[in-house]
């Protein structure tokens, strides 16, 4: 999956989004989304590169508990046939819950 398919995919969860972080001082209100690929996994035999899956990350930050929200990424993770991991944490310093998708694409 490219960027651009990857931010096209972002677009239909209805959310602003941004790579890794928003620039300082544009970041939006809650609830929005960042994405990164924070690594690789390739299989390899006789010293060939077979097939590489890039790790994704997509992570939703809200301001309070909001599953429907959630519904809302899962559904279109699910129209993309995309399996993911799920977590949850809330960040006391920001005030925020971080929903963490990991998923290979």
């Amino acid at each position: 999956m490219t960027y651009e398919e990857i931010a096209e995919m972002l677009e239909e969860m209805g959310l602003p989004f941004a790579y890794h972080h928003f620039a300082e001082g544009e970041s939006p209100a809650p609830p929005f989304l960042l994405f990164l690929s924070p690594g690789e996994n390739t299989f390899s035999a006789d010293n060939l590169a077979y097939f590489s899956c890039k790790q994704l990350d997509i992570e939703l930050y809200t301001d309070k508990k909001q599953p429907e929200l959630e519904e809302q990424v899962e559904s279109v993770l699910s129209q993309h046939e995309i399996y993911y991991t799920k977590t949850e944490l809330f960040i006391d310093s920001e005030e925020l819950y971080e929903v963490l998708y990991e998923m290979e694409v």
